[in-house]
Protein backbone atom coordinates (compact mmCIF):
# COMPACT_ATOMS: atom_id res chain seq x y z
CA UNK A 1 0.00 0.00 0.00
CA UNK A 2 1.33 3.45 -0.93
CA UNK A 3 1.70 6.36 1.44
CA UNK A 4 -1.60 7.96 2.48
CA UNK A 5 -1.56 11.53 1.22
CA UNK A 6 -4.42 13.90 2.02
CA UNK A 7 -5.50 16.55 -0.50
CA UNK A 8 -7.37 19.41 1.17
CA UNK A 9 -9.74 21.03 -1.33
CA UNK A 10 -11.63 24.32 -0.99
CA UNK A 11 -14.37 24.12 -3.62
CA UNK A 12 -14.21 23.86 -7.41
CA UNK A 13 -12.95 26.77 -9.51
CA UNK A 14 -10.13 29.30 -9.29
CA UNK A 15 -12.26 32.34 -8.39
CA UNK A 16 -14.26 30.83 -5.51
CA UNK A 17 -12.79 27.40 -4.73
CA UNK A 18 -9.84 25.12 -5.42
CA UNK A 19 -7.83 25.86 -8.57
CA UNK A 20 -8.81 22.91 -10.78
CA UNK A 21 -5.55 22.66 -12.77
CA UNK A 22 -3.49 22.72 -9.56
CA UNK A 23 -5.73 20.15 -7.88
CA UNK A 24 -5.77 17.75 -10.84
CA UNK A 25 -1.99 17.98 -11.41
CA UNK A 26 -1.53 17.22 -7.70
CA UNK A 27 -3.81 14.17 -7.94
CA UNK A 28 -2.08 12.94 -11.11
CA UNK A 29 1.40 13.38 -9.64
CA UNK A 30 0.36 11.59 -6.42
CA UNK A 31 -1.11 8.70 -8.40
CA UNK A 32 2.13 8.41 -10.38
CA UNK A 33 4.00 8.22 -7.07
CA UNK A 34 1.80 5.29 -6.05
CA UNK A 35 0.18 7.22 -3.20
CA UNK A 36 -3.20 6.42 -1.67
CA UNK A 37 -5.04 9.72 -2.12
CA UNK A 38 -7.52 10.90 0.50
CA UNK A 39 -9.44 14.00 -0.64
CA UNK A 40 -11.15 16.13 1.97
CA UNK A 41 -12.87 19.49 2.42
CA UNK A 42 -14.73 21.34 5.17
CA UNK A 43 -18.53 21.09 5.16
CA UNK A 44 -19.20 24.84 4.99
CA UNK A 45 -20.88 27.30 2.68
CA UNK A 46 -18.61 29.03 0.16
CA UNK A 47 -17.89 32.67 0.96
CA UNK A 48 -19.10 33.53 -2.54
CA UNK A 49 -20.05 31.88 -5.83
CA UNK A 50 -18.43 33.43 -8.90
CA UNK A 51 -19.42 33.25 -12.57
CA UNK A 52 -16.12 32.12 -14.08
CA UNK A 53 -16.93 33.74 -17.44
CA UNK A 54 -17.60 37.25 -16.11
CA UNK A 55 -15.66 36.82 -12.82
CA UNK A 56 -18.63 38.50 -11.09
CA UNK A 57 -20.33 37.13 -7.94
CA UNK A 58 -23.56 35.19 -8.46
CA UNK A 59 -26.60 35.28 -6.21
CA UNK A 60 -26.48 31.62 -5.17
CA UNK A 61 -25.07 29.44 -2.42
CA UNK A 62 -22.77 26.44 -2.76
CA UNK A 63 -21.17 24.08 -0.28
CA UNK A 64 -17.38 23.66 -0.20
CA UNK A 65 -17.51 19.90 0.44
CA UNK A 66 -20.12 19.27 -2.28
CA UNK A 67 -18.23 21.36 -4.85
CA UNK A 68 -14.86 19.78 -3.94
CA UNK A 69 -16.42 16.35 -4.55
CA UNK A 70 -16.56 17.27 -8.27
CA UNK A 71 -12.75 17.26 -8.44
CA UNK A 72 -12.52 14.11 -6.30
CA UNK A 73 -15.05 12.23 -8.50
CA UNK A 74 -17.21 11.82 -5.40
CA UNK A 75 -14.50 10.13 -3.32
CA UNK A 76 -14.15 12.69 -0.54
CA UNK A 77 -14.24 12.95 3.24
CA UNK A 78 -15.64 15.65 5.49
CA UNK A 79 -12.54 17.32 6.96
CA UNK A 80 -13.93 17.00 10.50
CA UNK A 81 -13.68 13.19 10.17
CA UNK A 82 -9.99 13.22 9.18
CA UNK A 83 -7.16 13.20 11.72
CA UNK A 84 -3.43 13.54 11.11
CA UNK A 85 -3.07 9.96 12.37
CA UNK A 86 -4.98 8.84 9.22
CA UNK A 87 -2.38 10.47 6.92
CA UNK A 88 1.31 10.33 6.07
CA UNK A 89 1.26 13.82 4.50
CA UNK A 90 -1.15 16.57 3.39
CA UNK A 91 -1.22 18.84 0.33
CA UNK A 92 -3.33 21.98 -0.18
CA UNK A 93 -3.90 23.17 -3.77
CA UNK A 94 -4.47 26.89 -4.30
CA UNK A 95 -7.28 28.90 -5.84
CA UNK A 96 -9.16 31.70 -4.12
CA UNK A 97 -11.06 29.13 -2.04
CA UNK A 98 -7.83 28.39 -0.17
CA UNK A 99 -7.80 32.03 1.00
CA UNK A 100 -11.59 32.47 1.27
CA UNK A 101 -13.09 29.18 2.41
CA UNK A 102 -10.17 27.62 4.33
CA UNK A 103 -9.34 30.99 5.91
CA UNK A 104 -10.39 34.59 5.28
CA UNK A 105 -6.92 35.75 4.20
CA UNK A 106 -8.35 37.11 0.91
CA UNK A 107 -10.51 39.58 2.86
CA UNK A 108 -8.43 40.22 5.98
CA UNK A 109 -4.78 39.64 5.05
CA UNK A 110 -2.55 39.28 8.12
CA UNK A 111 -5.60 39.52 10.42
CA UNK A 112 -7.05 36.37 8.85
CA UNK A 113 -8.77 33.65 10.84
CA UNK A 114 -8.30 30.03 9.72
CA UNK A 115 -11.34 27.74 9.65
CA UNK A 116 -11.14 25.76 12.92
CA UNK A 117 -11.04 22.31 11.28
CA UNK A 118 -8.35 23.48 8.83
CA UNK A 119 -6.28 24.92 11.68
CA UNK A 120 -6.72 21.68 13.63
CA UNK A 121 -5.51 19.35 10.86
CA UNK A 122 -2.54 21.58 10.01
CA UNK A 123 -1.43 21.86 13.64
CA UNK A 124 -1.88 18.10 14.09
CA UNK A 125 0.28 17.38 11.03
CA UNK A 126 3.14 19.52 12.36
CA UNK A 127 2.74 18.08 15.85
CA UNK A 128 3.10 14.57 14.41
CA UNK A 129 6.08 15.67 12.29
CA UNK A 130 4.29 14.89 9.02
CA UNK A 131 4.93 16.90 5.84
CA UNK A 132 2.53 19.50 4.46
CA UNK A 133 2.59 20.89 0.91
CA UNK A 134 0.87 24.15 -0.05
CA UNK A 135 0.42 25.48 -3.57
CA UNK A 136 -0.19 28.99 -4.99
CA UNK A 137 -1.99 31.14 -2.33
CA UNK A 138 -2.59 28.19 0.04
CA UNK A 139 0.67 28.96 1.96
CA UNK A 140 -1.12 32.04 3.37
CA UNK A 141 -3.63 29.84 5.20
CA UNK A 142 -0.86 27.44 6.23
CA UNK A 143 1.27 30.28 7.65
CA UNK A 144 -1.62 31.73 9.65
CA UNK A 145 -2.41 28.31 11.14
CA UNK A 146 1.18 27.51 12.20
CA UNK A 147 2.67 31.00 12.57
CA UNK A 148 4.25 30.10 15.93
CA UNK A 149 6.55 27.65 14.04
CA UNK A 150 8.08 30.54 12.00
CA UNK A 151 7.48 28.68 8.71
CA UNK A 152 9.53 29.23 5.54
CA UNK A 153 7.33 29.41 2.44
CA UNK A 154 7.09 30.80 -1.09
CA UNK A 155 4.23 32.30 -3.06
CA UNK A 156 6.58 33.32 -5.88
CA UNK A 157 7.64 36.95 -5.87
CA UNK A 158 4.53 39.06 -5.21
CA UNK A 159 5.85 41.70 -2.81
CA UNK A 160 2.51 42.56 -1.19
CA UNK A 161 1.55 38.96 -0.43
CA UNK A 162 5.09 38.15 0.71
CA UNK A 163 5.00 41.11 3.11
CA UNK A 164 1.63 39.94 4.49
CA UNK A 165 3.06 36.44 5.09
CA UNK A 166 6.13 37.86 6.85
CA UNK A 167 3.94 40.06 9.07
CA UNK A 168 2.13 36.84 10.13
CA UNK A 169 5.42 35.27 11.21
CA UNK A 170 6.71 33.52 8.08
CA UNK A 171 9.99 33.86 6.26
CA UNK A 172 9.24 34.32 2.56
CA UNK A 173 11.64 32.82 -0.02
CA UNK A 174 11.36 33.93 -3.66
CA UNK A 175 10.93 31.05 -6.09
CA UNK A 176 10.23 30.71 -9.82
CA UNK A 177 7.16 28.80 -11.02
CA UNK A 178 9.19 25.60 -11.46
CA UNK A 179 10.77 25.91 -8.01
CA UNK A 180 9.85 24.71 -4.53
CA UNK A 181 10.67 26.04 -1.09
CA UNK A 182 11.46 23.33 1.48
CA UNK A 183 11.24 24.21 5.18
CA UNK A 184 13.15 21.18 6.50
CA UNK A 185 12.57 21.99 10.18
CA UNK A 186 8.78 22.06 9.86
CA UNK A 187 8.55 19.67 6.87
CA UNK A 188 6.71 22.23 4.72
CA UNK A 189 6.94 22.36 0.92
CA UNK A 190 5.51 25.24 -1.14
CA UNK A 191 5.44 26.25 -4.82
CA UNK A 192 4.02 29.37 -6.56
CA UNK A 193 1.96 27.72 -9.36
CA UNK A 194 -0.59 30.26 -10.67
CA UNK A 195 0.69 33.00 -8.37
CA UNK A 196 3.22 33.20 -11.22
CA UNK A 197 1.88 31.05 -14.08
CA UNK A 198 1.66 31.64 -16.97
CA UNK A 199 0.24 28.29 -18.08
CA UNK A 200 -0.65 24.76 -17.07
CA UNK A 201 2.62 23.26 -18.35
CA UNK A 202 4.59 25.80 -16.29
CA UNK A 203 2.75 25.23 -13.02
CA UNK A 204 2.94 21.45 -13.49
CA UNK A 205 6.75 21.58 -13.13
CA UNK A 206 6.65 23.06 -9.63
CA UNK A 207 3.67 21.00 -8.45
CA UNK A 208 5.27 17.72 -9.60
CA UNK A 209 8.46 18.64 -7.69
CA UNK A 210 6.39 19.50 -4.61
CA UNK A 211 4.55 16.17 -4.74
CA UNK A 212 7.80 14.18 -5.12
CA UNK A 213 9.32 16.09 -2.19
CA UNK A 214 6.28 15.66 0.07
CA UNK A 215 6.02 11.94 -0.70
CA UNK A 216 9.75 11.43 -0.10
CA UNK A 217 9.50 13.17 3.30
CA UNK A 218 6.39 11.19 4.33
Amino acid sequence: MGKKIGVLLSGCGVFDGAEIHEAVITLLALDREGAKIICMAPDVEQVQVVNHITQKPMDEKRNVLVESARIARGEIKNLKDVKASHLDALIMPGGLGAAQNLSDFAAKGPDAVVHPEVARILKEMLLENKPVGAICIAPATLVKAVADKKPEVTIGDDAGTAAALESMGAKHIKRAVDGICVDKKNKLVTTPAYMLGPGIKDIALGIEKLVKQVVSMA
